[in-house]
């Protein structure tokens, strides 16, 4: 077993890991950068060990990390989500040090993580695939594969990193004076925010679902699948809504989640991980990418399966065979997730650090909350917005819908701009209330955007700030 745990991320994400790996009786080690000393995670763990000054740099600083599990006597390093999870030198490195990685080995890592190489491991049993090119030479015979493909199979198409994920390096064209430049602009972006130039196409859908399937793979070779999640509402890529199960037909949903089992077995996949695919209005589907890592949206698969995915994480790491088989996995009811952040959505999503002067947040039968904020935390500029996860629970789609509304009107949260106004206006919303959404939901209902705040509610957070001001904090004046 492991006995120490040393949590390679920090927030919400490193909070959750810590709570798993506590109720296996394993002791845990949060790290944190100076810009971040008043972080919550660093109060749940069991110890603590400042890595840097920060800000950001030194959560990617794999020998500081390192040297921090080696100092505090940890044996295992879990990545949570991010960058670092997706980078094959991290489990490489603890290997060397002599600690197990909770995650999949580097070589898989590597070879999911290359675009390119994952189509050729899928095509090879039998995975449909997306009409796509390999490696785009740079110069001019680069340019003229890319033309010869857009001849073939006509716009829309997609640029892709070859070390592209989470919806990061992708551009779409819709014409070949637009391809020629999104292939210089591409190739610069991929270099800059990934370290490797290489970048294909990929034949755009229109209108597509976005389906993802979890999987969890022990080291004996045994795979199952854990249902579908529908991830099509996002934002330039970018997921918002995440909803499990996918409501695919029957059998496309029997067949998709088959073939994310036989795309891990030939990988070699071992611990948890994410097969997903794009669906076409016809339920036809197509493989996009592997996620190699516990996913930001993995609360939805938790809630309708009651499978706690980290700490099966935690003992296939472990050496641990699955503790159950495909058959003992039942999917009940229908889970809604979605990321409140400290951003105006008004003006771009644009990031609202700041101090938060009032947070209450709503409870009651399915609904869970995975957060990293508490009243008086200042969300500070150098990282990500997010405030907390909200994820409900209904019987059925209706009683999920209607818990995510009450859910929303539950939160308070004084200090900052906030994404629920934006979130409410989506649940009230006929195509979202009807389950009537693809990937481009966000762009063709721009009217979301034009909610407005309640004056009402204005007033009453304003004079609530005032209350606590003069007297002190009072749950009775909520």
């Amino acid at each position: 077993m492991i006995n120490k745990l040393l949590v390679a991320n920090r927030g919400e994400i490193a909070i959750r890991i810590i709570r798993s790996a506590q109720e296996l009786g394993i002791k845990t080690v949060a790290i944190y950068e100076e810009t971040d000393r008043f972080a919550l995670h660093i109060m749940k763990a069991d110890e603590a060990v400042c890595i840097g000054p920060g800000p950001r740099k030194d959560y990617l600083d794999i020998d500081r990390i390192i040297h921090a599990a080696k100092e505090t006597g940890a044996d295992a390093v879990h990545p949570g989500y991010g960058f670092l999870s997706e980078n094959p030198n991290f489990p490489t490195k603890c290997r060397e040090a002599g600690l197990i990685f909770v995650g999949p080995p580097s070589d898989i890592i590597w070879n999911m993580g290359s675009k390119v190489i994952a189509r050729k491991i899928m095509q090879s049993v039998g995975v449909p695939l997306i009409p796509g090119t390999e490696n785009l030479p740079p110069g001019n015979d680069g340019e003229q594969k890319a033309v010869e493909f857009a001849e073939q199979h006509g716009f829309p198409i997609m640029i892709k990193a070859v070390s592209g994920g989470g919806g990061r390096g992708i551009r779409v064209v819709n014409s070949m004076e637009e391809l020629l430049k999104g292939l210089k602009l591409a190739r610069s972006e991929a270099r800059i925010s990934f370290g490797n130039e290489d970048i294909y196409l990929e034949k755009g859908i229109n209108r597509p679902r976005h389906v993802e399937v979890q999987i969890l793979a022990d080291n004996s070779g045994n795979v199952i699948h854990m249902g579908t999640r529908d991830c099509s509402i996002q934002r330039r890529h970018q997921k918002l809504i995440e909803i499990a199960p996918s409501a695919l037909p029957p059998l496309v949903e029997e067949n998709i989640c088959e073939a994310a089992v036989r795309a891990a077995k030939a990988a070699g996949y071992v611990n948890a991980g994410t097969v997903e695919f794009l669906v076409d209005e016809e339920n036809n589907f197509y493989f996009l990418e592997v996620n190699t890592r516990i996913q930001v949206e993995h609360t939805v698969t938790e809630m309708v399966t009651g499978i706690d995915i980290v700490r099966e994480q935690l003992l296939i790491a472990a050496g641990e065979t699955l503790s159950f088989k495909q058959e003992d996995i039942s999917i009940r009811g229908c889970a809604i997730e979605l990321r409140i952040n400290a951003e105006d959505p008004k003006q771009g999503f644009i990031p609202c650090p700041g101090l938060i002067e009032v947070y209450q947040s709503p409870g009651g039968h399915g609904i869970r909350l995975d957060g990293a904020v508490y009243q008086g935390y200042e969300i500070p500029r150098f990282y990500d917005s997010l405030i907390v996860k909200l994820t409900v629970y209904g019987f059925n789609w209706q009683e999920a819908v209607d818990r995510l509304r009450r859910a929303l009107d539950g939160f308070n949260i004084v200090g900052v701009k906030t994404t629920i106004p934006f979130y409410k206006a989506i649940v009230e919303e006929e195509d979202f209330k009807k389950r009537r959404f693809d990937t481009s939901y966000i762009d063709s209902h721009p009217e979301l955007l034009s909610y407005k705040e309640k004056e009402e509610e204005i007033d009453k957070l304003a004079k609530l700030i005032a209350e606590i001001n003069a007297h002190g904090y009072n749950p009775h004046t909520l």
